[in-house]
């Protein structure tokens, strides 16, 4: 399998997932705008999701991935396909039982979560109706964090990248056709969420089928754990819980925190999150997605060669790739909010505010995309313990740097905080990594970097001139000159990052590899 061909093709898959989203994000600002109502749906929607990412998607894909491709490569299908029967049931039953309870208890929830929203009765009243709804999300998305797995170790990556998609067009055909007939036009959006997590696993069924993996639930939720496969996966996922949560528990502290700010700074963060969320899943999530399964057979096999050289094809393409994302983000923040979001109730204020927080998130990109890339060579040999650590004292060292960021910045300081936290992880990943002897980085690194300065350079050069030309709020009047304004700088700069590259040596066959 060419690895650098599949990363194109998911991070294709994924450029389509963040179109669509920042679509909706544009369709939702120019709706809502950024307010009370609008930071009641994102705290709503921030509960479900995070136990959705805590529980589903990061924990139980990290841990459940390796033991299932230890499975395939030595017990055949068929064990497989018993391993991931038992996993479906226990994982559906426990979802479900943690529905009921967040249905029930969504007021404590949103109070825990978003104090400062008891200042407005309505929109605290809001926030627990749309969290009762949202809240079997976590479901849907348990079943695809399931599916995706099985897929991923079956080097079927197209439909996992393609499934967010759905969401994203469920969100705008609420925002478009929908809000305007209610009475609250947000609970629209929480209607939205429910119907996409619905599509998102119909999605799955005929791509299960096809590889003969379309798990079989059981009604008796025992039967699940009685597996001894199904407790090795539970084993690994409970403290890889707190492996991957660092950054969401920290933005959870955040949401809490900006809900005491100015109104509206949970909406600010917000947009500012989605743009940073842009390159993050594009590389980040698509490197890992492709690193977990690869690295997990070189484990099996006991390959350290193999295993150590494709970590390092993961970080030199990380390097790549996010330092000029980041450069970028701080560069032309205000222009992409201005485009993206400066319409109807989405103030030039708002684009100020957002602004602000979008350039601190990039500070801390290069950290939040390299945890990505450095985290699944410990879950592939199946060391849950080590991240768990470090995670643990980011979480903290991030909270301390809040203390000293927000009086100072306000909302900005809170995604400082989170992006100077993930660089702090990513140094900790890899240093375990060295001390180990697992990763051995392969010769020419520094003239990889010198080489890749001065690509930085120039086109941070072009993203400041052309940024500082024009008036991007002014522009508001002229929306499709703004975006076609935006598209040209944003090509010039690619443009003048590449060919730097090609002018200083870099080759894209340097970068091939395959697994």
């Amino acid at each position: 399998m060419n690895l650098l061909k599949t990363l194109a093709a998911i991070s294709s898959m994924t450029m389509l997932s963040r179109v669509t989203g920042l679509l909706r994000e544009s369709l939702f600002a120019r709706a809502f705008g950024a307010g009370a109502y609008t930071d009641a749906f994102i705290v709503a929607f921030r509960i479900p999701n995070l136990l959705r990412r805590l529980f589903a998607e990061g924990a139980f894909s990290q841990a459940f991935v390796p033991i299932l491709s230890e499975y395939k490569n030595q017990h055949g299908q068929e064990a497989s396909k018993q391993l991931a029967d038992h996993v479906a049931t226990t994982l559906v039953w426990a979802t479900l039982l943690v529905s009921a309870i967040g249905i029930v208890g969504a007021p404590w929830f949103v109070y825990a979560i978003a104090t400062g929203l008891t200042k407005d009765a309505g929109a605290f009243d809001a926030a627990v109706w749309m969290t009762r709804l949202m809240f079997p999300y976590i479901t849907c998305m348990s079943f695809v964090a399931l599916a995706g797995g099985i897929l991923n170790t079956w080097r079927e990556f197209k439909i996992p990248a393609f499934t967010p998609v759905l969401l994203n067009l469920s969100f705008i055909a609420a925002s478009l056709f929908l809000a305007p007939h209610l009475k609250q036009p947000i609970y629209a959006m929480a209607i939205a969420v429910f119907a996409g997590g619905l599509l998102q696993v119909a999605i799955q069924i005929p791509a299960l089928i096809k590889i003969g993996m379309l798990p079989r639930l059981s009604f008796n939720p025992a039967i699940g754990l009685s597996d001894g496969g199904v407790r090795r996966v539970l084993k690994k996922m409970g403290p890889a819980v707190f492996a991957v949560s660092a950054a969401q528990i920290s933005l959870m502290i955040n949401t809490s925190i900006a809900s005491r700010l100015t109104e509206g700074s949970i909406s600010w963060l917000s947009y500012a999150d989605r743009l940073m969320e842009f390159p993050t899943a594009m590389l980040g999530v698509a490197l890992g997605t492709i690193l977990l399964p690869s690295l997990s057979k070189a484990n099996v096999d006991g390959d350290k060669t193999e295993y150590s050289a494709l970590l390092d094809w993961g970080l030199r393409l990380t390097f790549l790739l996010a330092l000029p994302a980041a450069v970028g983000m701080a560069t032309l923040a205000t222009p992409l909010i201005a485009t993206l979001f400066h319409y109807g109730k989405f103030t030039a204020e708002s684009v100020t505010m957002s602004t602000q927080p979008l350039v601190a998130y990039s500070l801390g990109l290069i950290g939040i995309i390299l945890v990505k890339t450095l985290a699944p060579a410990f879950y592939a040999r199946q060391d849950i313990r080590t991240p768990v650590k470090i995670a643990i004292g980011v979480l903290i060292a991030t909270q301390l740097m809040n203390l000293l960021f927000v009086p100072y910045i306000a909302v900005a300081g809170l995604a400082l905080s989170i992006g100077l936290g993930a660089c702090l992880n990513a140094s900790f990943l890899y240093w375990g990594l060295r001390k180990r002897g697992i990763y051995q980085p392969k010769p020419g690194w520094a003239k990889f970097f010198l080489r890749l300065l001065p690509a930085l350079i120039v086109m941070g050069g072009v993203a400041y001139a052309g940024a500082m030309r024009i008036d991007w709020i002014a522009m508001q009047a002229h929306p499709l000159l703004r975006a076609g304004a935006l598209a040209l700088l944003v090509s010039l700069c690619g443009v003048a990052y590449f060919a730097t590259l090609l002018l200083v040596g870099f080759r894209f066959r340097d970068f091939k590899r395959s697994a």
